[in-house]
């Protein structure tokens, strides 16, 4: 497919949902319009024309035209010499204090983990084709896993990166491993797109993903992705193989999906999780 018949993917996103009871409900149309214009953007890679936009959302032409107009002006759009709409810069500060926020509203949820499995907890992001670390609250223990806030990694030698792409397609899989390559952190790293693809059928199998010792020589991790997350998300514990066994494998799986839930409610309601 070229990238001129591209289509935009059926958005799922709540801003469409806005846009109905808007209408419904004597709301902001327009606004309710421009938000799930963006987020249907960022659905088909960023990048799109009026009639992809048009064909997407069923909103007739002019309607695209004037709310894509201002959007430009306000610099969240801007316009390509080839005449299609691209995601403008603004919207990389709004993302940055959105990301900030999200690990704060993630905290109570970490703590709970660290409480109930007794090893460091971390919160993780797709932002691009990397994993960044946006939450983390350490272990109680004297030996323990130390991933700063902020770090980034690559995903295929993580156990958050395996969860958060463990419901992509096969064909978005390997186009991501082949822009960034799988370079070797350690002898347990998986470096072939086929292996990684046939570890992702295992996440989606068991309902987590783990890293043994993929990305640091004694140290296993086990991660879930955060169900209905506005934004890709993924939680992770993580300890010294010694600690984080099989048989502690079963009893922190429940936990970590528990606490998924947990932030998923936490998050759509956009405030402080319980």
């Amino acid at each position: 497919m070229s990238r001129k018949e591209h289509t935009v993917p059926p958005s799922t996103s709540s801003a469409s949902e806005a846009t109905a009871k808007s209408a419904a409900g004597g709301g902001v149309q327009s606004l309710a319009r421009a938000f799930d214009l963006l987020e249907r953007m960022a659905d088909a890679g960023g990048e799109v024309g009026l009639s992809e936009l048009s064909v997407s959302s069923g909103l007739p032409l002019p309607t695209i035209h004037r709310l894509m107009r201002t959007l430009v002006l306000c610099g969240y759009v801007r316009q390509q010499p080839n005449r299609r709409y691209a995601l403008g810069p603004r919207l990389i500060r709004l993302g940055e204090s959105a990301s900030r926020l999200l690990g704060t509203w993630a905290r109570p949820c970490l703590a709970r983990l660290v409480e109930e499995t007794g090893e460091t907890a971390n919160m993780a992001l797709l932002d691009g084709d990397e994993v960044v670390y946006v939450a983390q609250v350490p272990s109680k223990h004297s030996m323990r896993m130390f991933t700063e806030v902020g770090r980034r990694v690559l995903p295929h030698s993580t156990g958050v990166g395996k969860a958060l792409l463990a419901n992509e397609s096969p064909e978005q899989v390997r186009a991501l491993l082949a822009r960034t390559g799988m370079p070797a952190a350690t002898d347990k790293t998986i470096t072939t797109p086929e292996a990684f693809l046939a570890a992702l059928e295992e996440v989606r199998r068991l309902g987590y993903a783990v890293d043994d010792n993929e990305q640091e020589i004694g140290v296993r991790c086990l991660a879930v992705s955060v169900p209905d997350s506005p934004t890709a998300a993924a939680i992770s514990i993580s300890g010294p193989a010694g600690r984080v066994t099989d048989a502690a494998t079963e009893r922190i799986v429940p936990v970590l999906q528990e606490v998924a839930a947990q932030l998923s409610q936490a998050l759509a309601s956009a405030g402080p999780a319980a």
